[in-house]
């Protein structure tokens, strides 16, 4: 059952680049058969108590949208994030051949030195292969001893700090689903010094730490950054050229693309047909909590939203400027503490983006998610930490939420200078 749930997200991947340039009915068919392999997979999906309830609110609500005549969009509920999927899949493809390569050392290489090199090796190679990433480093450094404070901080403040500006990140692809008439230029500008900022806070916060010459790292080798450059290049390129792409569809199709180019230069045909095969029958369905969450939690914004707009409900505002974008990012935020992850936040609050600023709203939504999942115990990010390398969900709480409120702050800055920048009171 895994090989046949494996094929359909691979078809459901298929069906969705189809929908864009064919026919956009594809897309509900794309959907459908990503919700087909969520329900082969769905036994092995872990935090079921959270989609349980998501699934029992979003029936609740269209039952009352039905009893009342108001207009549900099931097309919607079914496929709404679907690019957000799609790009989810395609950029699977590249761990086939991002992986970054780990020095071969029998030591591993202390001080402020390491420091620097294992943070922005986890940075930039997470950018693009996700947790991955860190998962190759703190393998290599759990082998060793327990992960110390400085490792935590390094690791993930690192990885998180990706979802301000990485496009290859899911947490883009939920902005630009959501916010499609977002400018890419502003989003990634701001985001890489959102990213810097968030190095910057982090530095200055061990640099006085007696045990910061002897933190121990683990340096990766930089030469397979030509890839995901090379992707970048192509995307951006494209795009330039025909604006009207989207480039969350662009992203997906590129890595695919190059994963098939690249696989037979490194290991030949025959070997290159086995890995692909290898990734859509065992690497796809390991995605199955991804999956799970972006499809209920589309699936839920779209019920709520049936409700809310069949009441004549609206936002207590009618354009989004610097306060009430530091009052979502602090709802957000919370939210995430509690276990309320930010894409779901995101999908309720995203049916109403057509009468706001999605260039202000798209820059909040990733910022929230960049700012809380360091810390947020229920984030992917710091579940993968607690399971693999025995650490507590409060330790992690208690080391990043100094940082989580100093970035909170910087972010409130970063959002009222932009909003007087787009010319919104």
């Amino acid at each position: 059952m895994q090989y046949l749930s494996g094929f359909l997200i691979f078809l459901s991947f298929v069906f969705t680049i189809a929908a864009y340039f064919f026919n956009e009915k594809l897309v509900f068919i794309g959907g459908t058969i990503a919700w087909i392999a969520l329900i082969i997979l769905f036994k092995n999906v872990n935090g079921k108590s959270l989609l349980y309830k998501l699934l029992l609110l979003s029936i609740i609500a269209f039952i009352y949208s039905f009893y009342n005549s108001f207009n549900i969009d099931f097309v919607k509920a079914v496929s709404v994030n679907q690019y957000l999927l799609t790009l989810l899949i395609g950029v699977g493809f590249l761990r086939l051949i991002a992986t970054p390569k780990v020095k071969a050392i029998k030591s591993l290489p202390k001080g402020k030195k390491s420091f620097f090199k294992t943070y922005l090796g986890v940075h930039l190679f997470g950018s693009v292969i996700n947790l991955s990433s860190l998962i190759i480093v703190a393998d290599k450094l759990y082998k060793k001893a327990k992960l110390t404070k400085l490792q935590v901080i390094t690791l993930t403040r690192a990885f998180s700090s990706d979802a301000y500006w990485s496009p290859f990140f899911v947490a883009f692809a939920a902005a630009i689903t959501y916010a499609p008439n977002l400018s890419s230029s502003i989003i990634l500008t701001l985001g890489l010094i959102l990213a810097f900022l968030s190095f910057l806070v982090t530095f200055l916060e061990i640099k006085n730490e007696p045990l910061l010459e002897e933190f121990r790292g683990y340096p990766m080798e930089f030469e397979t950054l030509y890839l995901p450059l090379s992707l970048a290049l192509l995307v951006l390129g494209t795009h330039h050229y025909f604006p009207e792409l989207k480039v969350i569809l662009l992203i997906s199709i590129f890595s695919l693309f190059l994963a098939i180019f690249i696989l037979p230069l490194k290991f030949g045909l025959k070997k290159s047909i086995e890995k692909l095969a290898e990734h859509i029958n065992c690497e796809l369905p390991k995605m199955k909590n991804e999956i799970a969450l972006f499809l209920i939690a589309g699936m839920f914004g779209v019920s709520v939203s049936s409700v809310l707009l069949g009441l004549n409900l609206s936002l207590p505002f009618e354009q989004l400027n610097g306060l009430y974008a530091s009052l979502i990012l602090l709802v957000f935020i919370l939210l995430s503490f509690v276990g309320i992850h930010p894409v779901i936040s995101i999908a309720v609050l995203g049916n109403w983006s057509e009468q706001l600023n999605h260039t202000l709203l798209a820059v909040a939504f990733l910022m929230s998610w960049a700012t809380a999942v360091s810390t947020s115990p229920f984030s992917g990010l710091n579940l993968t930490m607690q399971a693999r390398y025995d650490l507590q969900a409060k330790e992690i709480f208690k080391i990043n939420l100094p940082y989580t409120i100093k970035m909170y702050i910087i972010c409130v800055i970063m959002l009222f200078a932009l909003s007087n920048y787009l010319g919104l009171e």
